[in-house]
């Protein structure tokens, strides 16, 4: 007996509102088989190759402008996501300290944790100047942003045609939670140029210190407005139900 034709699987990735596995609609099929390969996509790292495929034709197209930005976006998680066993034996892996403090052993490789706010998760962004994300991380929504922020940059690679996959931005901008004397001479390292705003004490403290305080960041401020560019990239990607929760 001759089995059925496969569907096409890019119809499975159409959907841009998202749902709960139960309802998704007849006819994409069982909601199991949707679930198991939308999980085996993300375990054989189908998802990563797709983003990597992209980025790499946009480069070659000429489409990416390597002037970069990075921020972070917090979103809240479902109700659900609070759901699971109590009593339950933790991951193999190491639980994050900041998770250990707050009283919650939630394994490092769930992107999950408890604030102000609740259970909570938090993207770190590199944007490039026309909204195309190039590298993130996913954290712990009590996350410190300039803590993450080198692992976020570190996550940019992407195919060139005629040489290895580019890694750095030519300047990257960022907020003021991103200023830190560590993190300026971590992009000069790479030869990054950057643009972040010093923060009124931080330019005090550097002014008192005299020449012990180093030398002004040269703050380009006209190239700064181009950094509302990660936010709308942000507000983009918010715009589907599975980045939003």
């Amino acid at each position: 007996m001759e089995e059925p034709p496969r569907r096409d699987q890019r119809d499975l990735v159409a959907v841009q509102t998202g749902c709960p596995w139960r309802d998704v609609p007849e006819r994409y099929g069982p909601w199991q088989t949707v679930y198991s390969r939308f999980r085996s996509w993300e375990l054989d790292g189908t998802w990563e190759r797709l983003f990597t495929a992209i980025l790499a034709e946009a480069e070659a197209a000429g489409a990416i402008e390597w002037i970069a930005s990075v921020d972070s976006t917090v979103a809240r998680a479902h109700q659900h996501a609070a759901g699971a066993q109590k009593g339950a034996e933790p991951s193999s892996r190491q639980v994050p300290p900041t998770a250990q403090a707050a009283g919650h052993p939630e394994p490092d490789n769930h992107g999950l944790g408890r604030s102000r706010g609740g259970l909570r998760t938090k993207t770190h962004l590199v944007a490039a100047a026309r909204c195309r994300p190039l590298g993130f991380v996913v954290t712990e929504g009590q996350a410190c942003d300039i803590a993450h922020a080198r692992a976020a940059l570190e996550a940019v690679a992407v195919p060139t045609p005629r040489w290895p996959a580019r890694t750095r931005p030519g300047i990257l901008l960022g907020d003021k939670a991103y200023s830190s004397r560590a993190f300026r001479n971590y992009l000069r390292r790479r030869k990054i140029r950057h643009v972040i705003p010093e923060p009124d004490n931080q330019k005090a403290n550097r002014i008192n210190r005299g020449s012990a305080g180093g030398r002004p960041t040269g703050f380009d401020r006209p190239t700064y407005k181009i950094r509302n560019t990660v936010e709308r990239c942000f507000s983009k990607l918010k715009q589907f139900r599975g980045f939003a929760t």
